[in-house]
Order: C-alpha cells, then sequence, then structure tokens
C-alpha cells in the first residue's frame, strides 16, 4: 500500500467515534503527489477523527518534520522545517463537495481522500520565500547574481532623465 493510499479515511467503516492515525510521508509520498514545490522531505501526521454525529466528523491535523525546496536565490535545495495544526468538519451528502472548512463526502462509498488537504497544509505552513541562511546559498550562483544585478543597477543609474534631477534640486531648497 503506497503513503497515498493510506491517506484515504474510511470514515463510514468507523466503528468507534473515535480514532487516532499517525502518518509518517516520505519522499514516496511528495513524488507520488505530483506537485512541483516540494522534492523530498518526512513529516509525520497526527490525525484524530471524532464523530459528532451519525453525519458529521470533526478532523484535526497536527503535522511537523522536513520538506526540501528550491532556494529562491540559488536554486539548490533548502531543508524546511514545517509545523502545522488544523481542523476541517467531514460530513456525509449526496456527492463530494469542498466549502471552506467543510468537506461533504459522498454517502455511498463513505471515503475521504486527504492526501492532497495534507499536501496543501505542508505548502501553507512554508514560508512564503525559501532563502537559505546568510553566507548558506551556492557561492557562483550567489556572484552571478550580484553580477547582472550590478549591471542592471549601473544602467538604470546612467539613463536617468535629468528632469527628475531637477525635480529633486527643488525639494532640496
Amino acid at each position: 500500500m503506497s503513503e497515498v493510499d493510506a491517506l484515504r479515511i474510511d470514515l463510514k467503516g468507523m466503528s468507534a467515534d473515535d480514532a487516532q492515525l499517525h502518518f509518517t510521508l516520505t519522499d514516496d509520498f511528495f513524488a507520488a503527489v505530483e506537485a512541483g514545490d516540494i522534492h523530498r522531505g518526512r513529516v509525520d501526521v497526527e490525525l484524530h477523527i471524532h464523530r459528532t454525529t451519525e453525519r458529521y466528523f470533526d478532523l484535526r491535523f497536527q503535522l511537523g518534520g522536513d520538506v526540501v525546496v528550491q532556494c529562491d536565490r540559488c536554486l539548490d535545495d533548502l531543508t524546511q522545517a514545517v509545523e502545522a495544526d488544523s481542523t476541517l468538519v467531514v460530513k456525509f451528502g449526496a456527492e463530494y463537495a469542498e466549502d471552506d472548512n467543510l468537506i461533504t463526502v459522498d454517502e455511498t462509498d463513505g471515503t475521504l481522500d486527504v492526501s492532497w488537504l495534507v499536501y496543501e497544509m505542508i505548502v501553507l505552513a512554508l514560508p512564503i520565500k525559501h532563502v537559505h541562511a546568510p553566507g548558506e546559498c551556492n557561492a557562483a550562483m550567489t556572484e552571478l547574481l550580484s553580477e547582472h544585478s550590478g549591471a542592471v543597477r549601473s544602467s538604470d543609474e546612467a539613463e536617468t532623465d535629468p528632469r527628475w534631477e531637477a525635480l529633486r534640486n527643488l525639494v532640496e531648497n
């Protein structure tokens, strides 16, 4: 059974009102999801399922681990820690539907695939900028980047419209 298959939860077949599930997501999971943001990783997922009524369930996800993403500056791999805590309400209905924190699962099937939901939680737990700590970026790429960004700045400064200089003089006086 693959890691993605293990994340298919049979809500209809739950015998108890509470269930505690644990998953460890590895490189195989991130390859199977086929999304380009995360290359590799190891994330532990704790899922607590509580049946509130015959048709409603509360799901609480707790995620923690490390994933490998691409550095925005040097394009090398960057290991990023992730932690997330999220809740979700699931109910049985006529057909599958998603609305904010409420998911409707087809009553006849009764299973919920949380693999993409978990992947989205991991992505949302990442910082917006993926950058190595100062001094840890690929030295060759950093040099190339500063070389090209320096050339852009000097050409911009040379092409400054002289009318702006006259306006600056007015402001200063």
